[in-house]
């Protein structure tokens, strides 16, 4: 059976214990809970009882903390269950938090999508907006439909490329480190090149130049 190692009092919170099962980190646990229950190192215990012990007296304090965390900026149900096990909550715990958080509406992932795209969409390329979203944790299906909202990406790239440009010269190699630039901000490879294409002929016909 499992043995509870270590009991350890909390760095940033006095009012809170990290327990160690066998040598390892477990969870967090509120001081009076431990307390209570007389837990103490070198006991025998059943993983299925910490958690129980935790879901009965931290829920609340745990859907606190989400929804705090939720009052800095939107989160994705990943992002938020990062932070929950960070900060030591069991997955019975952390279910219960997403449950909740979820049913209030408070936790959308399609919503969360169409409100990064829509905040980044002119600075960044689908490519690497697509990429961001799914470490966020989310699915190909509600990135793909989040990305059918995705406007003026054309107008983005030139828009970016004028600002990389300004004060370079129009030299082939300013131009080839340009195209990669924007290729590294998310844009296609089309996107990108046609980009280029425009903003040198819109140069050749400011300097009335032939390139």
């Amino acid at each position: 059976m499992p043995e509870i190692t270590d009991i350890s009092p909390q760095v940033k919170d006095k009012e809170r214990c990290n327990i160690y099962i066998d040598g390892r980190f477990y969870c967090g646990m509120k001081l009076e809970t431990v307390l209570r229950n007389r837990l103490k190192a070198g006991e025998q215990i059943e993983i299925s009882r910490l958690d129980e012990l935790q879901l009965e007296n931290e829920r609340s304090e745990a859907l606190d903390k989400g929804m705090k965390h939720l009052s800095v900026s939107m989160k994705t149900e990943k992002e938020m269950r990062d932070f929950l096990k960070k900060k030591g909550y069991v997955e019975a715990v952390i279910d219960f938090v997403i449950e909740k958080l979820t049913g209030y509406g408070f936790l959308n992932d399609e919503e969360y999508a169409k409100a990064y795209i829509q905040s980044n969409s002119r600075k960044k390329g689908r490519l690497l907006l697509s990429n961001e979203l799914k470490r966020r944790g989310l699915q190909e299906e509600e990135i793909d439909t989040a990305m059918e909202s995705l406007s003026g990406e054309k107008e983005a790239a030139a828009e970016i490329l004028k600002k990389y440009m300004k004060s370079k010269d129009c030299s082939k190699e300013n131009l080839y480190k340009a195209f990669r630039y924007l290729l590294s901000k998310g844009f296609e490879y089309e996107t990108a090149k046609d980009a280029l294409s425009d903003f040198a002929q819109d140069t050749e016909q400011d300097n009335g130049e032939d390139f």
